[in-house]
């Protein structure tokens, strides 16, 4: 392997180093931003409050994972929202067509007590996704339970085929 060929030709220190950046695993082939950020964490420019907000921000836009199901009834969205109350959550059909699900993880404040680290994700969300043309829009439902948003869209049911003989005359 090539990686096996370069890590032999460097030091130890170099093994190290290529061994952490060769080994860089992302979750999920959906969450590509999943650790974008993190091998820049060592640079100064992450240590600005501006800086550091947008990428907090991509960051929670990009790691609201949502399951999208579909049954011989319905489309069925899940998406993971721990500690988000229903009115903290906003679920909208937009255009006739797209399911827009958005909300906003609010910063814990703490006035004496000091954070060591924050790695929940925090600020707003916004995930879209355009239904197909068997989507019953009007009747979409939406509960939480368990921190787990779940939006169910009935389909429109197919018309039957119905086959019917004709008499041959002749």
């Amino acid at each position: 392997m090539a990686a096996d060929y370069f890590t032999k030709a460097l030091s130890k220190d170099h093994n190290i180093k290529i061994n952490n950046i060769l080994n860089l695993k992302i979750k999920s082939i959906f969450d590509p931003l999943d650790r974008f950020l993190e091998p820049f964490d060592r640079f100064p420019v992450w240590d600005n409050a501006p800086s550091r907000q947008f990428a907090q921000d991509v960051s929670a836009i990009a790691s609201t994972r949502v399951d999208w199901l579909e049954t011989p009834e319905a489309h069925i969205f899940k998406a993971d929202l721990p500690g988000l109350q229903k009115e903290e959550v906003k679920v909208q059909v937009e255009d006739g067509r797209t399911l827009q699900i958005s909300g906003e993880r609010k910063k814990e404040e703490v006035e004496k007590d000091k954070w060591h680290r924050v790695e929940r994700t925090q600020g707003s969300f916004l995930r879209r996704f355009r239904l197909p043309e068997n989507a019953k829009v009007e009747e979409v439902k939406a509960k939480v339970e368990d921190g787990v948003l779940t939006v169910t869209v009935p389909k429109i049911e197919k018309p039957r085929h119905e086959v019917k003989p004709i008499e041959i005359s002749g």
